[in-house]
């Protein structure tokens, strides 16, 4: 009886399927440019370019906004430095002369400025602004919130105006809870920062946290007294990291 011949099957060699995913993958991206060219939707572009710039992380370069320029990495790294660079010193510049002025007007106890990781922060105690319980901006501090607009004209930040109380209750015809006048106080105090000191409305928005966000004690007056506030808060448009 003859022996069967041994058969050896060979390992084909499959190092070509690594290559062949790698150009199907520029394929797709090339066809999902295209795509993108052909449309208006500059919102989709934008879109397109953050998802290109997660997929290629590791390349050379990043897209603009419209979907076609390309800049080099390096020199994403650099604005991105110089713009928070720029803001940094800007936010100082602010500072220093809101502090100034806010000395020359005699509020130095009442007005607060301080400068974190997160923006700028200006604190407000409410006697400064209104009569007990009431949301009415009282005319004696319109010259410092014009001023204070005024610093803030030529920011491109986003700008919170932020409402609190202290913990004892309200409830009368104009405001059911602490809630209600902390809202309207910061709506009045954006309202005005709109219509009288011209500031554009889209970078404006409001938050109203009545006895909810205390930083002092509220069982003695003056912890009551610091707790009811208004804040301006400028936000970084490149916010520090954590040290």
């Amino acid at each position: 009886m003859s022996k069967k011949k041994a058969h050896h099957e060979e390992h084909i060699d499959e190092t070509w399927l690594i290559p062949y995913a790698d150009m199907l993958t520029l394929l797709l991206a090339l066809f999902i440019v295209m795509f993108a060219m052909g449309q208006i939707d500059q919102e989709k572009l934008r879109s397109l370019s953050e998802q290109f710039n997660i997929i290629f992380s590791g390349g050379e370069g990043v897209l603009e906004q419209d979907g076609i320029s390309v800049i080099p990495m390096q020199n994403v790294s650099a604005q991105d430095n110089s713009g928070k660079t720029d803001e940094e010193d800007k936010m100082n510049e602010i500072k220093r002369n809101l502090e100034q002025e806010i000395e020359n007007r005699g509020y130095s106890d009442k007005v607060k400025v301080t400068l974190n990781r997160e923006g700028l922060q200006i604190t407000i105690q409410d006697g400064v602004l209104f009569n007990s319980g009431e949301a009415e901006i009282l005319e004696k501090v319109f010259p410092l919130l014009i001023h204070i607009t005024g610093m803030l004209k030529n920011l491109d930040n986003s700008i919170k105006v932020v409402g609190h109380t202290d913990n004892v209750p309200i409830r009368t015809q104009k405001f059911r809870s602490n809630w209600d006048l902390s809202a309207m106080r910061a709506i009045n105090v954006m309202n005005f920062m709109i219509e009288e000191g011209k500031l554009n409305p889209n970078k404006l928005s409001i938050q109203a946290y009545g006895e909810y966000m205390p930083k002092y004690d509220n069982s003695t007056e003056v912890g009551r007294a610091q707790n009811r506030r208004v804040e301006i808060f400028i936000v970084r448009n490149y916010p520090l990291e954590d040290n």
